[in-house]
């Protein structure tokens, strides 16, 4: 076979491989993302419940308390049941654990200015160095200001204290993006 002609079969060949591995990280990014926002459903669905129970029998400053042991914990099941890692991440952490590695810190800023699109999806899914790596933003909806606010009560302000004496999640408004659920996969 001559050099031209092998070079082009090479060249079919090398396009039909990639082609291939790239159908089939799509195909796996829709798979993994699936995965990743049955992950955040459950996350939220199961703290929202506990957080909406304590602020009823024992106010704010109550949900400050729940809210800082429930919501690690519920991570740390998550990441346990399902092989993920899972937690929550922010610009502006309240938890110290919460801290985002330089990665989740370009997917916040983009959230961030994608937020002030209203149609923007707040989401991010991408396969990075052998991992899965998904973002979901989290936005401010009106009860989370009574925590996470400008005008927050000095009961609230001290429950806050008491479990994060660094915290720096208030100020926001209502829409701001607070932070993120944070998913990594091992591939």
């Amino acid at each position: 076979m001559n050099k031209k002609l092998c070079f082009i079969v090479s060249s079919i060949f090398t396009s039909l491989v990639s082609s291939n591995v790239i159908a089939k990280d799509i195909e796996n990014i829709d798979v993994l993302t699936a995965e990743a926002k049955i992950i955040v459903k459950r996350f939220g669905g199961t703290l929202k419940p506990k957080l909406k129970q304590a602020i009823k029998t024992g106010g704010l400053a109550h949900a400050v308390n729940v809210c800082a042991t429930q919501a690690p914990q519920i991570a740390k099941v998550l990441s346990k049941e399902t092989s993920w890692e899972v937690k929550r991440v922010s610009l502006k952490a309240r938890n110290m654990l919460a801290q985002p590695d330089k990665f989740e810190q370009n997917i916040l800023k983009q959230f961030n200015e994608a937020s002030k699109i209203k149609s923007s999806k707040l989401e991010y899914a991408k396969i990075v160095n052998g991992e899965f790596r998904y973002l979901k933003a989290q936005k401010v909806e009106g009860v989370c200001l009574h925590c996470h606010g400008e005008n927050i009560s000095p009961e609230v302000q001290t429950a806050i204290k008491a479990h994060y004496p660094n915290d720096m999640a208030t100020g926001y408004a209502l829409g701001n993006v607070r932070g993120a659920f944070s998913l990594t996969k091992q591939l």
